[in-house]
């Protein structure tokens, strides 16, 4: 820790700028630098917080509750830059994606513990290398660093961010945090699953063909790779959003989206591989439980991708994950009436919901996704804005 820290603003009156400036939207991991603010966060009526558990989440999220027509920001330590850079090249900033990115400057002037003194002298660098404006936060331009780092982000449609020095934000204040109250302990209501793993009987082209036959205008946040590929071959949408990088964030942004438009249906095609690079979502999603999130899973157990290097998930079931996470309810599907069955019966009751489709190896014939990233955006989100 900092051996002294001035006294800046209360969280309180940072969230009430945040609102004047129409941030509606909340995500990241915890910094003591802003603890005061994400304490306000925690129990704000009109700027919701979600504790993400990695930077990166939390830049998907922002990107779903962007696309969901909301104003986000994502709160980080500067250690979380590098956790995140590739979120943000291939997510962010390749799809145009606006967020504020409030990152906290731990090892500012070199003053702090040693293993932040490297990053805390090449986090500007880093923001500059990425091509993302900012500006080092000040408590006495606050309102005016605000005004300029929004108008930024809604101008270039990108990310803007804002450095927050110690001191600028106070800390130590007690507060009555979301976490510290009683919570339910409410069960998935999922039926016990057998241990077995299942056999794969289809290819995943016939199982998204099955998959996709229930769905009307729900948007649907599409895992990179083949996923992707098959899925348009099949028949493109509006609503499809395609995620061509960022491996690993479909579900956090599927997530966002769900947050972000909480009486609306949001639906992930993920893959094993996806999944396992960001497993951590299963808890968020179980500690959240979105009613209206539907989490599909395309399992055949390698990375396609890269050759058929074989996946954990030969091994571990990641639908009795997806129940010991708390989603509502989570079943194992290998045959394509029962793929469509399974998403008809979630797209009728509240959830979460986690279908585990097994499927082979094989992979369809299926073009490069033809459209531009700012025009995959730009369709969707007209799509999702005016369902």
């Amino acid at each position: 820790m900092l051996d002294s820290i001035a006294v800046g603003v209360s969280g309180a009156q940072l969230a009430d700028l945040l609102e004047r400036h129409r941030i509606d939207f909340s995500a990241g991991v915890p910094c003591s630098l802003i603890e005061d603010l994400i304490a306000t966060l925690e129990t704000h009526p009109r700027i919701p917080y979600v504790a993400a558990v990695r930077e990166d989440v939390a830049v998907g999220l922002a990107a779903g509750a962007w696309l969901a027509g909301r104003r986000p920001a994502v709160l980080m330590q500067n250690s979380g830059l590098g956790t995140s850079l590739n979120a943000l090249a291939s997510l962010s900033l390749m799809y145009g994606l606006p967020a504020l990115l409030l990152v906290t400057w731990r090892g500012y002037l070199g003053k702090d513990a040693p293993e932040h003194i490297l990053m805390g002298e090449i986090s500007p660098k880093l923001l500059t290398l990425c091509g993302i404006p900012h500006r080092v936060l000040s408590a006495d331009s606050l309102e005016a660093d605000l005004a300029w780092a929004v108008a930024e982000m809604e101008e270039r449609l990108q990310p803007v961010a804002l450095l927050v020095p110690p001191g600028v934000v106070e800390m130590g204040r007690v507060h009555a945090r979301a976490a510290d109250q009683p919570a339910s302990r409410a069960t998935s209501g999922a039926p016990a699953l057998p241990a077995a793993i299942p056999e794969p009987t289809i290819s995943r082209r016939a199982a998204l063909a099955a998959a996709v036959k229930p769905l009307g205008r729900e948007p649907l946040v599409h895992a990179n790779g083949y996923i992707c590929r098959e899925s348009f071959s099949l028949g493109d949408r509006p609503q499809n959003f395609y995620m061509i990088g960022s491996m690993g964030l479909a579900s956090a942004i599927g997530l966002g989206l769900a947050l972000a438009r909480p009486r609306h249906h949001a639906v992930v095609f993920d893959g094993d591989g996806n999944l396992l690079m960001n497993l951590g979502i299963l808890a968020l999603v179980g500690a959240r439980r979105p009613a209206k999130l539907v989490h599909c899973v395309f399992d055949n157990e390698v990375y396609g991708s890269t050759g058929n290097q074989a996946s954990p998930s030969h091994q571990v079931r990641l639908d009795r994950l997806a129940v010991a996470a708390g989603y509502r309810t989570a079943v194992a599907v290998t045959a394509a009436s029962e793929v469509e069955t399974a998403m008809r019966a979630a797209l009728a009751s509240e959830g979460p919901h986690f279908i585990l489709v097994k499927v082979t190896r094989e992979e369809a014939e299926a073009p490069r996704i033809p459209f531009t990233p700012a025009a995959i955006r730009d369709r969707f989100r007209a799509s999702v804005l005016a369902g």
